[in-house]
C-alpha cells in the first residue's frame, strides 16, 4: 500500500498586493507530520505552485493511487469565489482556491477538484486539508489588528485567507456574485475525499503568529492536536480534539469534516 501527499504553500500572490505569511510554514509543517507517518511528499511553494502545476499533482494523486492507498492534498494559501455557472449551488457562488498565477490564470473551483477526486479507484483512501477561506460576503473580510504578538514597530498582524475576487474577476464577471440561480436544484452532495477544512464555507481562516513564527490558525491547532491520539484514533477522533481549541475567542472560525461516516471512522493518515 502507497501513502502519497502533495502539501502546497502560497505567501506570494504577485499583482495582488495580498500576500500572506504562514502558508508556506504550514506546508513544511505538514509534510514533516506526513513524512513521518510514511509518506512520500511533494512540497509546492510559491511560484511552483500555479494553477497548472496543482492541477496536474492533484491528477497524478488520483490516477496513480490504487485499492489500499492512502494519499492527501494539503493546502494553505487564499480561498475565494467565483459565479456559480452550472447551478449546483444554492447561494450562486463556487468557492475555489487561488493558485500563485491566479492573476493571470484565474482559480480553481470546488466542482473542478471534485471531479478530479470523483476519480479515485475503489478503496483509496484520499483527504484533502484545507486552510483557506471560503466565503460569499466579501464585506467581511478586511485585514483583522490584534495585541501584536512580538514587540516592536514592526509587529505581525492577523489576517484573513481571503482574496476578493475583484482581484482576478473582470467588473462584468463580479457583478454576478451572489446571484442564486434558478435553472436547477442543488444537487446531491458528493464525496470525492474526505475534506478537513480550517473553517466553513461562510467563514474565515486566519493567517496568525504562534511565538513570532506565522502559521494558519487551523494547521497550527490541527498539528498540536494531532500529537495528542493514539495510535489507533479516526479522523472524526481528531477533529474532536481540534474543536477543543477552535473556534476561539481570538480565531473565530469553526472547522469542518466533510464526508461520509465510514471515511469519518479511517484510521487517522493510516
Amino acid at each position: 500500500m502507497a501513502k502519497r501527499a502533495v502539501c502546497i504553500g502560497i505567501n506570494d500572490y504577485p499583482g495582488t498586493d495580498s500576500d500572506l505569511a504562514g502558508c508556506v510554514n504550514d506546508a513544511r509543517d505538514w509534510a514533516a507530520v506526513l513524512e513521518n507517518r510514511g509518506f512520500t511528499v511533494k512540497v509546492m511553494l510559491n511560484k511552483q505552485a500555479t494553477g497548472n502545476a496543482i492541477r496536474n499533482a492533484i491528477h497524478s494523486l488520483v490516477w496513480d493511487a490504487k485499492k489500499g492507498d492512502s494519499v492527501v492534498f494539503q493546502y494553505s494559501g487564499h480561498g475565494s469565489f467565483v459565479p456559480d455557472i452550472d447551478g449546483d449551488e444554492p447561494d450562486g457562488t463556487d468557492e475555489c482556491i487561488c493558485p500563485y498565477d491566479i492573476d493571470r490564470n484565474g482559480p480553481i473551483i470546488d466542482d473542478e477538484l471534485c471531479e478530479a477526486y470523483s476519480h479515485w479507484q475503489p478503496g483509496v483512501r484520499g483527504l484533502m486539508i484545507s486552510d483557506s477561506c471560503h466565503s460569499g460576503t466579501v464585506s467581511r473580510f478586511a485585514p483583522i489588528t490584534t495585541p501584536p504578538t512580538t514587540k516592536g514597530l514592526h509587529a505581525p498582524q492577523r489576517t484573513v485567507r481571503f482574496l476578493p475576487p475583484s482581484v482576478y474577476l473582470s467588473k462584468r464577471e463580479t457583478s454576478k456574485l451572489g446571484t442564486r440561480s434558478l435553472r436547477r436544484a442543488s444537487s446531491p452532495k458528493r464525496y470525492g475525499a474526505l475534506l478537513m477544512a480550517g473553517c466553513q464555507d461562510v467563514e474565515y481562516s486566519y493567517d496568525a503568529f504562534f511565538q513570532g513564527r506565522p502559521n494558519g490558525a487551523f494547521s497550527f491547532v490541527a498539528i498540536r492536536a494531532l500529537s495528542k491520539l493514539g495510535p489507533n484514533e479516526t479522523y472524526a477522533d481528531w477533529f474532536k480534539e481540534i474543536r477543543k481549541a477552535l473556534p476561539s475567542r481570538q480565531y473565530p472560525q469553526s472547522p469542518n469534516l466533510y464526508g461520509t461516516a465510514s471515511m469519518k471512522k479511517w484510521k487517522v493518515l493510516s
